[in-house]
């Protein structure tokens, strides 16, 4: 027998994570893509994997709510703290702290999937807050992403909640 969800329930997402049209992949800045796996409206939340072929400093920012990272591909770390996160790490964010996010130069490729709810907030060398994301912006850049590519805007649709 089937499994039965609530009339109400959204429906789940089943996707291939990782995909093989470079297409999904929404490019966030210089050598920085992320993927949408859910984007939860409701509750200002977002997971999505986040692609990095490039070295040095990705962002410094922080977040009001807790964040947890997976590392599927490669390793990163942040310059306030002593651990690297390699492939298999789980990293915990606790809200409020402020980091840098670094990948090495030796690292070809990083991929993280990340669960964020809120927001991030970039702030610059100053702790002055210089822009921010969210669920909504998320899906704006996935939308823009999409009409343009072949996609369609309404691609980004299967993984809102």
């Amino acid at each position: 027998m089937k499994g039965t969800a609530h009339r109400l329930a959204p429906p789940e997402i089943a996707v291939e994570a990782v995909p093989n049209d470079e297409r999904v992949w929404v490019p966030q800045a210089e050598g920085v893509w992320f993927r949408p796996l859910m984007l939860n409206t409701l509750q200002g939340q977002w997971c999505n994997l986040l692609r990095v072929r490039r070295a040095g400093v990705l962002s410094r920012h922080l977040h009001p709510n807790p964040v947890h990272g997976y590392v599927i591909k490669g390793r990163w770390y942040y310059l306030e703290h002593d651990w690297v996160a390699n492939t298999g790490s789980y990293v915990f964010e606790p809200p409020g702290e402020v980091h840098t996010l670094m990948v090495p130069e030796d690292c070809a490729e990083m991929i993280t999937f990340f669960n964020i709810t809120g927001s991030m907030i970039y702030l610059d060398d100053d702790n002055k807050h210089v822009g921010y994301e969210d669920v909504f912006t998320k899906i704006d850049m996935c939308r823009a992403h999409y009409d343009s590519n072949g996609l369609g805007a309404e691609y980004v649709d299967q993984f809102i909640r």
